[in-house]
This record gives structure tokens, sequence and C-alpha cells, in this order.
């Protein structure tokens, strides 16, 4: 429920949707996405409020429509839900693997490596990789998701938090369609403020949940990249809850992934405040990536000098240095 980042995933939805038709496979999976809650909140009003201005549709059903709807779902209480008909799942991996092989058949360059800190007076003239590379440009974006506080740790050392995410996937029931995107779309469990989320299965890949709080810090080059014990009993603990179907069922992939957060969930897209020809973009808190088309037209614009109206929840200035999320 917030104007700025509801703008920026609308004008990004049909860029989105051309990557999907460049890629073989979808990139985008229209899913629809279904937020339900245990009682009227400011979130949802503001939701339904928002959805209005922009002209987006989204349907407001109550509980016996979620329950004729969806009755793989046990509905105990929830009051109500909101669903968005225009929004769906981003397959990331694709995404970012076809958006590369499209930059390359425009003609641009596309290196994996590891750098330095960046090092000059005003300017960067170069960065130097760790395997001894020169790499020259004019410009420089550093756009390097959690590892971006040790990469710059005078900067953002102390504005830009990592931590540790589980995400689970289980078998769905043999012969059992409920779980498809046919019939279930993406979804989010306000559940009074302690948010868990997930998406149907997907080609097959299963039926996608985690618990959307915020773990401890986390190292992206160290960190243990195995789910713990206390995370999958806690997420069996909900799926036996709501999806009762789903109790039992084989857990059939794992991931440790990292939120990028910044102190309150406000992305950082500004200069950086020594180097005047460096941009930093990061600070994604969990929801950054589905907005990755607008913040590359705003970060290039930027670049290039040509931004027309600066958003000041953007700015380095505005990070503070203890976390408190108020975006999700």
């Amino acid at each position: 429920a917030d104007l700025v980042y509801t703008r920026m995933a609308l004008e990004s939805l049909a860029d989105w949707q051309w990557l999907s038709g460049r890629s073989g496979l979808p990139v985008l999976h229209p899913t629809g996405v279904l937020m339900f809650f245990s009682r009227q909140e400011p979130f949802a009003t503001q939701s339904i409020a928002l959805h209005r201005q922009l002209g987006l549709p989204v349907d407001m059903l109550d509980r016996p429509e979620l329950e004729r709807r969806y009755p793989q779902v046990r509905w105990d209480s929830i009051e109500f839900g909101l669903y968005e008909p225009r929004f769906g799942a981003l397959m990331a991996r694709r995404a970012v693997q076809t958006l590369v092989a499209e930059f390359a058949a425009a003609g641009g360059e596309y290196q994996t490596a590891a750098i330095a800190p960046p090092a000059g007076d005003r300017r960067i003239e170069s960065l130097r990789t760790l395997a001894g590379d020169v790499l020259h440009a004019e410009h420089f974006v550093f756009a390097c998701g959690p590892w971006l506080p040790s990469l710059l740790p005078d900067v953002l050392g102390t504005k830009i938090f990592p931590t540790r995410q589980e995400v689970f996937f289980f078998a769905t029931p043999p012969g059992d369609d409920r779980f498809r995107e046919q019939k279930l779309p993406g979804w989010a469990d306000f559940n009074g403020g302690d948010i868990y989320y997930g998406f149907p299965d997907l080609e097959g890949r299963g039926f996608k949940i985690a618990h959307d709080t915020h773990g401890p810090r986390f190292d992206p080059d160290t960190g243990d990249r195995q789910v713990t014990a206390a995370g999958l009993a806690n997420i069996g603990d909900y799926l036996d809850r709501r999806f009762p179907a789903l109790a039992g069922q084989p857990l059939v992939e794992t991931r440790v992934c990292q939120y990028a957060n910044s102190s309150n969930g406000d992305l950082l897209i500004d200069r950086h405040p020594v180097f005047a020809n460096a941009v930093l973009v990061g600070a994604g808190s969990g929801h950054g990536f589905k907005h990755g088309p607008s913040v590359g037209r705003y970060a290039a614009d930027l670049v290039r000098g040509e931004l027309r109206a600066i958003e000041p929840r953007f700015s380095l200035a505005s990070k503070g240095g203890i976390q408190d999320r108020q975006v999700h």
C-alpha cells in the first residue's frame, strides 16, 4: 500500500511481459496475487485506494467467496482477501539470464568478476578485478545486492543489512491440480503482521512458501546455505494450519537467499557521496526485483543527468543505521 512502489511495479509490468516474450520460457507467470487478512487494517484500506487511483483492478473477496474460489485453503481466522489479477510470479534467474543475452546481442560486453573496492579522489578512473584485470569506464553503477556493504564499507557498511532468508518447495499430492497456477494465485497471508507468502506449483517445481520475517545477519560469500530445522518446523506448522492438503508432503527443494535491507525497506538509488561518476543501486529489501525495469530507468537517467524528479526516499541521506522495516 505504497504509491511509489505500486506505480513502479505497474510501470515495470510491460517490460517484464516483453522480456517474457523474448525468453522462450516464461519470465512472468500471470498468476494474479491474493493477499488475505484476519481483520480490517490500514494496509488493506490503502491498497484498495491506491488501486483505484492508478486504475488497477482489485477484487475484494469476503470469507464465503474465498471459500468458494479456493477450497484448498483453510480460511480459519481470515475475514477477507484482495485479489490483484494483473500481477504474478517472476522467474528471477531466467529473467537475469535472458536480460544478459539481450544485452550481449545488442553489443554489450558482459563479464563475471570480483572487484576490489574503488579508489580515487573525486572520480573513479578504473576498477581492478581480483584477477588483476583493469576495467575502464566513464561512469560506474554499483548494483551489487548483499555485497554492497562489504564492497563499500565506509559508505554502506552501516546502511545495508543483509539477512538470511529461507525458502521451501513442497511436492503437491499426486493427481491434485488445486495447487497449480490455474487454480491458485500467488498469495500473501498478512497474519496480523507476521507475513507468510508463496506461489503455486510453477513448471513442476513445487509449492513455494516462505516466512517474510528478517533472518539473522548473513555473509553472502561464506554463509551456510542449508535451511534450519527450526525454519522447516515453522513452515510445516503453517502448512498444517492453512494448506491442510499439503501437510506431510515431501520437501523437494530449499533455498537460502538473502535480503539486502535498508533501515526501513526503501530502495537506494543515488550518487556516491565522493565519486561524482558513480551511482549506487541496492537495498532491495525483499521487494526490489519486481521493480527492476523502473529502477533501471531511474538509475540510467541519474547517470545521464536526465532525471526529472528526485525521489527523496531513494537517497543515501535517508538511510538510517537501525533496522526498522516499514515498507513491504
